[in-house]
């Protein structure tokens, strides 16, 4: 137990455009090395910015969603939409190496991973984890009289009916490790009831991922729970939009690292994988988005208050049971509503 943010869809987004204005190559010279990336990892171009310092090697990016890059690759027949895939969670990588659609590759620098957070046959590595934790607007819980929920027991309370808004955990990683975490937590029973008891105080559920966050930031709605990054977490306390984390136990899911099946430029992605891993990228990375990354003996991020909890789970088991999890919360949730 340890203790203590997407463009428009379908761009494809040149990364490092400075430095491709400043390194263009004259005449006879030799064209960079390139690599096509998907990616869902906040401050991404900064850290893509810093790979290239130490490589040399270009990168374009695809913004996208795990459940998009799933379904458009397997409309394509298997064919990637770019070389390798940053920063989805573990269950989106296990449904992408159960199609086909992923490589394996076993980093030198995986050694050091923790075997909780790579995948035993090399289909993909952790990078770091994600917590999942709450999004409040102080504005319109006070116009609202309502104290913000410290708790997850005080999301159930009825003045909170209506004032809540998730994504469905079918399209929403945060979602989905938030059920995981809660019924390690609670156990089986007592967890779904307290997720029905949630599910029924949520003004909606939506299908879209990102709605929960613009919802809050927008002022539509007070609570959502979300994916809390470092970044979000670093914003406390600057803004009426804080990042919160509750103290009866943090769920997280891990994300990382893969190359696709028939990639175009397989060395540059392994380079990149390899980069990730070690040391130097490890605290580049978390320098970039301060997360808990996945190496051991890195520093916890300062974004982290002292004494928060994460919920002790096996962040693989959980991302197996994904289909059962999902049958249940159907059963349970969506034909009530």
């Amino acid at each position: 137990m340890f203790m203590v943010a997407r463009t428009p869809r379908g761009v494809l987004c040149a990364v490092l455009a400075l430095l491709l204005c400043a390194a263009l190559p004259h005449a006879g010279a030799a064209e960079q090395p390139t690599l096509t990336v998907v990616a869902t990892y906040d401050n991404k171009g900064e850290i893509f910015t810093e790979f290239h310092k130490k490589t040399g090697i270009l990168i374009h990016f695809l913004d996208m969603p795990p459940g998009e890059i799933l379904a458009r690759t397997a409309a394509e027949g298997g064919r990637p939409l770019a070389d390798l895939w940053f920063g989805a969670g573990i269950d989106s990588f296990l449904k992408a190496r159960d199609l086909g659609l992923l490589e394996v590759y076993r980093s030198p620098e995986a050694d050091a991973i923790p075997a909780a957070y790579k995948d035993a046959e090399g289909y993909w590595t952790g990078v770091s984890l994600v917590l999942s934790g709450l999004l409040v607007n102080t504005d319109l819980l006070a116009e609202r009289n309502l104290a913000p929920p410290r708790l997850w027991a005080d999301l159930v309370r009825p003045e909170y009916r209506g004032q809540l808004l998730f994504a469905d955990p079918a399209v929403s990683s945060a979602t989905f490790a938030t059920i995981g975490g809660l019924l390690k937590k609670m156990g089986e029973a007592e967890g779904w009831n307290y997720l029905e008891a949630l599910a029924a105080n949520a003004a909606y559920i939506t299908k879209s991922a990102s709605d929960p966050q613009k919802k809050v930031q927008s002022g539509q709605v007070p609570v959502a729970l979300v994916p809390l990054s470092g970044e979000m977490l670093g914003r406390r306390g600057k803004s009426p939009v804080q990042a919160l984390l509750p103290g009866d136990g943090i769920p997280y899911m891990a994300v990382g690292v893969a190359v696709f099946k028939d990639a175009r430029n397989p060395e540059g992605a392994r380079a990149f994988v390899d980069w990730a891993l070690s040391l130097e990228g490890q605290r580049i990375i978390q320098a970039k988005d301060p997360r808990i990354m996945v190496r051991p003996n890195l520093p916890l991020p300062g974004t982290l208050e002292e004494g928060a909890e994460l919920i002790d789970v096996d962040v693989v088991a959980i991302s197996r049971e994904r289909r059962r999890l999902l049958e249940e919360w159907a059963r349970r949730v969506e034909k009530k509503r």
